[in-house]
């Protein structure tokens, strides 16, 4: 393929960056105001009210400063990219964008399942174009440790949205596992050497 055919990743970084920053802020629009107490609120009333949406919103947050520093190494590894793998970063940065939409809806209606189920399918589908990226950034190359830290939140996604299918309060509990990542590829690339 000529080298003209090739995009600078570096121009589709510094758009992630600001996808990723106004994304990972906006999750935290939809938490109650203050104005929504008539008056001080005590200890029990602070629970109520903040307790879901504080609880999506540090889940949401982790889980987009897990993929973009993903997203960084893996731009890193991959400098360079076809057409192709433009669009597919363009998808993987729109999932990122919808984050708070989904957020806000899991964290007014956290224990609802259909609700769970749908923001443990968006966190799986971010997940997915995640490892999609990553099998297309390391084409020839063998890294057990990128491919296990790439894959491990896909199963820990689809595994949490199955749960929340049965389970929601549990749900958020399996998809925190995901930020074992970096030690499934830890112990991939121990294994492999």
């Amino acid at each position: 393929m000529p080298q003209i055919a090739l995009f600078e990743m570096r121009r589709l970084e510094m758009l992630s960056n600001t996808i990723f920053g106004v994304a990972m802020t906006l999750l935290a629009y939809d938490l109650p105001k203050a104005s929504s107490f008539k008056q001080a609120p005590d200890w029990h009333d602070l629970m109520r009210v903040y307790a879901q949406p504080i609880i999506a919103l540090m889940i949401s947050f982790i889980v987009a400063g897990m993929f973009w520093f993903s997203h960084h190494r893996r731009l890193a590894v991959a400098p360079e990219g076809g057409r192709g793998v433009v669009f597919l970063n363009l998808f993987f940065l729109l999932a990122i964008i919808i984050l708070p939409v989904t957020n806000g809806l899991y964290g007014a209606y956290r224990l609802d399942g259909v609700l769970a189920v749908l923001y443990g399918f968006h966190l799986t589908i971010i997940a997915v174009l995640n490892a999609v990226l990553w099998v297309l950034a390391l084409r020839g190359r063998s890294d057990p440790h990128l491919m296990a830290t790439a894959l491990f939140p896909v199963f820990v996604f689809v595994l949490g949205t199955a749960m929340a299918l049965v389970a929601p309060r549990i749900a958020q509990f399996v998809w925190c596992l995901a930020f074992l990542a970096p030690l499934a590829g830890w112990i991939a690339g121990r294994r492999a050497g």
